[in-house]
């Protein structure tokens, strides 16, 4: 890898850059602030809610990044504390909820407000949900505006996947009570792709880090591909490198390889 050419750098966040709930450590905040100085992009690539994104960022002194956000569906451009979302996918809402209810009448929902919080349809628990949530009357306001993503939360959540998947929809089971729908061929892979070209990044100059089922597509797309050490075996299978767990600060390990 050309290290002396500037990366782009694509980084997962929960169960890579951060434990969720907690900092970043202080060993990934300082690889983090010396691969920006020797001149690499770091691109957050994450399931997170632009608004859940955004205060990573900054506490890792990125002031002037990209972050995809939504498993891809919503990109944005960070520039000190402002952003500019530069592209948003958003999916056929109605459809999936529909789904939803049918298989698991007491699912909760939430439909993504970019950069605000959610529409929910019952309150999540909290902390399970970036941003503020705001109760809907009936499940048609959930629908009634645009949206990038669907939560769904509920037990044996899993199994909508394959259901929401029929309808030509993205659901990644990221838990087993937790479904994340959207749009038809979005991933972090496509999303990353547009940003490499807008940052004027060779193919071959590309890494990214990450640990879960939605980092799949974005392993693969990188030219370094790197999986943290607590990551599932199919993961790890499609990844070209591994690296650490979270406790052993393995995107850290990854940052600072990096820098030659």
């Amino acid at each position: 890898m050309r290290t002396s050419a500037p990366l782009l750098v694509a980084c997962d966040i929960d169960g890579t850059l951060v434990r969720t709930g907690s900092p970043a450590t202080a060993a990934v905040r300082a690889a983090a602030t010396q691969v920006r100085a020797a001149g690499h992009h770091i691109v957050l690539a994450t399931g997170r809610s632009l608004v859940g994104a955004l205060p990573v960022a900054l506490q890792l002194g990125l002031d002037d990044t990209w972050i995809v956000a939504s498993n891809g569906a919503v990109t944005a451009h960070l520039v000190g504390d402002h952003y500019q979302v530069t592209e948003q996918h958003n999916l056929d809402a109605e459809a999936a909820i529909r789904v939803a209810v049918a298989a698991a009448p007491g699912v909760r929902i939430a439909a993504e407000m970019v950069g605000t919080g959610y529409r929910v349809n019952i309150p999540f628990p909290d902390h399970e949900l970036n941003g503020a949530q705001h109760s809907v009357r009936g499940l048609e306001e959930l629908w009634a505006h645009p949206t990038p993503r669907i939560a769904l939360q509920g037990p044996s959540g899993y199994r909508l996947v394959w259901a929401l998947r029929a309808l030509g929809l993205t659901a990644i089971a990221t838990r087993r009570d937790w479904v994340d729908v959207t749009a038809a061929g979005i991933s972090k892979a496509t999303a990353l792709e547009k940003v490499r070209t807008e940052l004027g990044v060779e193919p071959g100059d590309t890494v990214a880090v990450g640990d879960s089922e939605n980092d799949m597509e974005m392993l693969g797309w990188a030219a370094h591909g790197w999986a943290m050490g607590h990551a599932p075996p199919f993961v790890i299978a499609g990844a070209d490198y591994v690296t650490g767990t979270l406790d052993d600060d393995g995107a850290a390990t990854v940052l600072r390889s990096l820098l030659g």
